[in-house]
């Protein structure tokens, strides 16, 4: 069971996550992995980022607001006095470390890759033992871990650590299953693990649903069941279609391209260990735990007939689009393109290009607009002029339809476009794969919620 920020919000929201898993436990032989506390990661790298300016009084004033914060939370979530001071004490020398770190950084004026992610794994190492400590109140037998010290070992690829699958179930294996054996709950930090020099690394943003998919793998769960603050996955942001609906069961497949797609649910690699596998996954509410959320299998729902399963909006991207007579038959050049995006640690969320190669247009974040046209236009001018022309839009979103029996409707792109047409609305750019899951286009985002909202309509999907 991973707990995500919202269930571990408050000490309140903490009572309920030892609520459930007291629920659980009398029937299930249970894991936990909890992340931080709601906001502390974000916090976290703010203050990382102004340490490196040099600015101690900054660090000091939150220092004392994260102590008191999670003291809080301890006193809410723990009746227990004498379990309260112990945890509290944990807390306390975990805060003692995180300023001395915070402190070494003001001195250097300095924040490494390596170390931002030791600044950042304070978040769920605080967060952890408060978990750890409401599940003793509940009676229930329990141990704390790191990711590090459960024995999730990865790569050196600091912020975005990728596991060492079979060293890591060989360790993960050796030091919980024999817990488990014995009915005691481990509570594990989320989005924390450790390379093969046991220096702390990162497993990405929102990476604690990656944890526990890792940890379901190594301990071989029946499914893997991750808490969060919604239902589950729904055919559509609520917030955009109020008569959005919950989709009771996906594949995978389905699933990554939703959660890539912005489904606040599912963090998108999370699924890869799952899926070789094929251990289920469960979307669930912690605020409603009566509820039975969204099942992730290997199929999907085998009775439906819906062709169109969800529509997803993406803002705060932007589309660039890179013209140039000389990339036409010339082998490489989009792999010169790319390659510039890459080394500048700019993501390339969806691509078309024409037969002609003379033009190719790419949607990435709005926030990385600037620092790709300066960086393509120096770098291939200086391969001998290989581009002409750079162009953007920065007022622009990605609709994205999905569905797993997408594949081979005919027509279909057609109908899709034609509610657009109807409604006025022109597409700018258009991407689908081989594998027909997802139909993505652009259009202004002034128009994305018109859309959105008439192909939820056209689809039925408020009849899922």
């Amino acid at each position: 069971m991973k707990f995500g920020g919202t269930s571990v919000g408050t000490g309140k929201n903490i009572r309920q996550v030892a609520s459930i898993v007291s629920q659980y436990s009398k029937e299930y032989k249970i894991a936990v992995v909890v992340s931080a506390l709601a906001g502390v990661t974000n916090k976290l790298l703010e203050v990382a980022c102004q340490a490196k300016k040099g600015d101690e009084k900054l660090v000091k004033e939150f220092i004392y607001e994260m102590l008191q914060k999670h003291k809080e939370a301890v006193d809410s979530a723990i009746t227990d006095k004498a379990l309260q001071e112990k945890v509290s004490q944990i807390i306390g020398s975990i805060i003692a470390e995180l300023e001395k770190v915070l402190t070494g950084i003001c001195y250097v004026g300095e924040l490494t890759a390596k170390s931002k992610d030791y600044v950042v794994s304070f978040g769920e190492r605080l967060s952890a033992p408060i978990v750890w400590g409401a599940i003793q109140d509940n009676k229930l037998e329990t141990q704390c871990f790191t990711g590090k010290e459960a024995g999730i070992v990865t790569d050196s690829n600091f912020g975005e650590a990728d596991p060492l699958m079979n060293f890591t179930t060989h360790l993960v294996h050796e030091r919980l299953n024999p817990l488990l054996e014995k009915k005691i709950i481990p509570v594990v930090t989320g989005f924390i693990a450790a390379n093969q020099d046991g220096i702390v690394t990162t497993v990405g943003r929102g990476g604690s649903d990656y944890t526990a998919t890792i940890l379901g793998v190594a301990l071989k769960a029946d499914e893997v069941w991750i808490w969060t603050d919604v239902d589950g996955i729904m055919t559509t942001d609520p917030k955009i279609v109020s008569t959005a609906k919950l989709l009771p069961q996906l594949s995978y497949q389905e699933a990554a391209e939703m959660a890539i797609f912005g489904a606040k649910a599912m963090h998108p690699r999370a699924l890869g260990p799952v899926s070789k596998e094929n251990i289920p996954i469960r979307i669930r509410n912690s605020f409603q735990p009566e509820k039975q959320g969204t099942l992730i299998t290997k199929e999907p729902l085998a009775n439906t007939k819906k062709i169109v399963n969800a529509v997803a909006m993406i803002k705060d991207v932007a589309m660039l689009n890179v013209n140039g007579a000389a990339m036409v038959g010339a082998p490489g050049s989009y792999a010169k393109v790319f390659d510039v995006l890459g080394r500048n640690n700019i993501n390339i969320m969806m691509i078309s290009t024409a037969a002609s190669e003379a033009n190719i247009s790419m949607i990435i974040k709005r926030g990385m607009l600037s620092r790709a046209i300066s960086n393509i236009e120096i770098a291939l001018q200086e391969k001998g002029g290989l581009v002409n022309e750079i162009t953007y839009e920065d007022d622009v979103a990605v609709i994205a339809v999905m569905g797993a029996y997408m594949k081979g409707t005919l027509g279909l792109a057609s109908k899709i476009f034609d509610i657009a047409a109807k409604k006025g609305i022109n597409i700018r750019m258009i991407a689908q794969n081989s594998s027909e899951l997802n139909i993505s286009f652009v259009v202004k985002e002034k128009d994305g919620i018109e859309v959105v909202k008439a192909i939820h309509e056209e689809f039925n999907l408020d009849k899922t």
